[in-house]
C-alpha cells in the first residue's frame, strides 16, 4: 500500500512543478510588455542569460509575430534540438537540410517531418523580429548550393549565423547562435510564435 501514496505524491510534486514553470513562463510574457523600450543587453545582469524565452512546443510563448524580410526563425527536431532558418518572405524561409542543401522551402515544409509543430520567430522584448534583409540576400544568393554539412560543425545554425556575419567565427550550436545575434542587435532575445497573415 505505502508504494502507490508514494506515486500519488510523485505525481502530485511533478504536476506542481509544471504548473510552477507554466506559471513563470506567464510572468515572463506580461512582464515583457512593462518595458518602454526594447530591452538591450545592458538591461540584464552580468549573469542572466541574453535569451529570455527559448523556442518550445511545450510552453510555449502566447504572443505572434509576423516575420520580416531577414528574420530568424526555428522549429523543433526531436524534442532536443532546433532547426533554423531565415525568413525571406511570402511564406518562404532558406534552410540548409541535413543533405547539405541550402533551399527556399514553405512555412509547412520547415515543421515537416520534424518534431516540432510551431515556427518561433526571434524578437526583442517589444515582440519586434529581430532581422537584417541583407542577410536575407545572402541566404537567397546561396539557394541550391551545397555545403560540407556536419550536425556539429557545419550545420544550420552555422549558415544562419554566415548569412549575418559571413566572416566571423564558426558557431556549432543554437544557444551560441542566440548569443551571437543578441550581441549584434544589443537586444535580449525572445522567441516568439509565428503569425500567419492569412
Amino acid at each position: 500500500m505505502p508504494l502507490p501514496l508514494v506515486w500519488l505524491g510523485a505525481a502530485a510534486v511533478s504536476a506542481l512543478a509544471v504548473k510552477e514553470l507554466a506559471d513563470d513562463r506567464k510572468k515572463q510574457q506580461q512582464s515583457r510588455r512593462r518595458y518602454p523600450r526594447a530591452q538591450s543587453l545592458a538591461d540584464i545582469g552580468r549573469h542572466d542569460s541574453p535569451i529570455a524565452i527559448y523556442p518550445t512546443d511545450m510552453f510555449k510563448t502566447e504572443q505572434m509575430v509576423e516575420p520580416k524580410v531577414g528574420s530568424i526563425v526555428c522549429c523543433g527536431i526531436g524534442g532536443l534540438l532546433d532547426h533554423s532558418g531565415i525568413w525571406i518572405g511570402e511564406n518562404t524561409i532558406v534552410e540548409l537540410n541535413g543533405e547539405g542543401l541550402i533551399k527556399p522551402i514553405s512555412v509547412e515544409r520547415f515543421t515537416k517531418e520534424r518534431s516540432g509543430k510551431h515556427i518561433f520567430v526571434a524578437c526583442d522584448s517589444l515582440a519586434k523580429p529581430l532581422a537584417s534583409e541583407q542577410a536575407a540576400q545572402r541566404a537567397i544568393s546561396q539557394i541550391y548550393q551545397y555545403r560540407d554539412y556536419h550536425l556539429i560543425e557545419n550545420n544550420c545554425h552555422q549558415f544562419i549565423w554566415q548569412c549575418f556575419q559571413p566572416n566571423d567565427a564558426r558557431i556549432t550550436t543554437f544557444k551560441s547562435l542566440n548569443i551571437k545575434l543578441a550581441q549584434l542587435f544589443n537586444r535580449v532575445i525572445y522567441w516568439d510564435l509565428y503569425k500567419t497573415t492569412s
